[in-house]
């Protein structure tokens, strides 16, 4: 796959998760009252953003009734709401909101991307499930050729970021970084990893993640993409 659109096609005629497979195809069948007059995506997701990207956002996985529908990452649902308005507050999107694949939304200087590419049942991915997808970031971070900083959402998300790292030969020095909201670390390889809380409804509606947390974060990226150029 030598380039994000060949590798965008595909990822997104994947079928090597039967398991996914089977609940993305029946999420897209069945929808919900709500979007009962949407055409679901019912694939894999592709990462999105620019292929230039200085900054690389790595979540856990699509929404059953988010990316799932709308076929882009953290686009239609609470969480990419979150995201986007904080990319866009900080310089890295055009626009404060995400809603579907067509709403002119574009990214500078930044990439976002998920560790597993379908929606899994119960937001939860196997261990089997987050290794058949691995590669796939694994052939982003290398075709993202000017990357230096990522931030991860979640501490599934950051330890997949590690695991892919060192699973492209990357020295990762013990002690191993750990996750926590706010963590710092700069990585032997040129790239710092941030991480934050996930901005699910979990999170956020219970207050363990503000928007100041939340922007805390991006507003610490900015600073490093620039810092970097």
């Amino acid at each position: 796959m030598h380039n994000l659109k060949v590798l965008h096609q595909h990822i997104a005629e994947c079928t090597q998760c039967p398991r996914l497979t089977a609940y993305r195809q029946e999420i897209a069948a069945t929808k919900v009252k709500r979007f009962q007059e949407w055409d679901y995506w019912g694939r894999p997701v592709p990462g999105f953003g620019d292929p230039r990207a200085k900054l690389y956002v790595i979540g856990l996985a699509p929404a059953a009734h988010g990316g799932n529908r709308t076929g882009r990452v953290f686009t239609g649902d609470r969480s990419g709401d979150w995201l986007y308005e904080a990319l866009f507050r900080f310089g890295f999107a055009n626009q404060s909101a995400s809603t579907h694949r067509g709403d002119g939304l574009q990214l500078t200087d930044c990439y976002v991307a998920a560790a597993v590419r379908c929606a899994p049942p119960d937001n939860k991915p196997s261990k089997e499930e987050f290794e058949t997808c691995r590669p796939y970031v694994l052939a982003e971070l290398r075709l993202l050729k000017h990357l230096t900083v990522v931030v991860a959402l979640g501490n599934v998300a950051f330890h997949e970021y590690v695991k892919a790292a060192r699973a492209s030969g990357r020295a990762v020095k013990k002690p191993v970084p750990t996750f926590q909201h706010g963590s710092i670390y700069s990585m032997p390889w040129g790239v710092t990893l941030l991480g934050s809380y996930h901005p699910s409804q979990q999170n956020t509606f219970t207050g363990r993640l503000t928007r100041p947390m939340f922007h805390d974060v991006f507003r610490r990226a900015r600073q490093l993409v620039d810092d970097g150029r």
